[in-house]
C-alpha cells in the first residue's frame, strides 16, 4: 500500500480514469473536474491518493485557503473503494492529510459529512475533530 501526496506532474490518463470511477462510488451525481484541473494550483489543494498494486484505492483532499480568521483547509471527497474498507486507508489518508496542515501552519481544518455516514464520523471523531455549532448553507449554481 503506497499512501502519497499527487501531483500534477503525476497525473496519467489511467490515473484519471481510475480516479473518476472510484469517486462515482462517494457520489454519482456530481460532476467531476479533472484532475490537471483541479492540480493546477498545488498551494491551494492537498490531494492523497492510496494505490495498492498499481491501482486506486483511495482519495482524499483539502483545499487550502486564508481568510481574516486565519489559514483554513476544507476536506473534501475522502472515498475508500467499497472492496478495500475496513483497513484503515481512510485514516491514514486523513492523516497525511492533518500532517500536511500542521506542515502548512493552518490555523483550523474543516470536513464535513452527511449524518448516516456513521464510520466516517468516528474516524473523524478519532482524529479529534468535534462537531461543530453552525449550521451550513449552500447555494448551486448550474453550468
Amino acid at each position: 500500500m503506497t499512501i502519497k501526496i499527487l501531483t500534477k506532474s503525476e497525473v496519467t490518463a489511467s490515473l484519471q480514469q481510475q480516479i473518476t470511477s472510484l469517486y462515482l462510488q462517494l457520489s454519482s451525481t456530481i460532476d467531476q473536474l479533472p484532475l490537471d484541473h483541479i492540480l493546477a494550483n498545488e498551494d491551494q489543494i492537498v490531494f492523497v491518493c492510496c494505490m495498492i498494486d498499481g491501482q486506486v484505492v483511495g482519495v482524499a483532499s483539502m483545499a487550502l485557503y486564508k481568510v481574516i480568521s486565519g489559514a483554513k483547509g476544507m476536506i473534501e471527497d475522502v472515498v475508500v473503494a467499497k472492496t478495500h474498507r475496513g483497513k484503515g486507508i481512510g485514516r491514514k489518508m486523513m492523516e497525511v492529510l492533518l500532517k500536511e496542515g500542521e506542515h502548512r501552519q493552518l490555523n483550523e481544518i474543516l470536513l464535513f459529512t452527511g449524518h448516516h455516514r456513521t464510520a466516517a464520523i468516528r474516524l473523524y471523531q478519532n482524529l479529534g475533530f468535534q462537531l461543530k455549532k453552525s449550521g451550513v448553507y449552500n447555494l448551486r449554481f448550474q453550468h
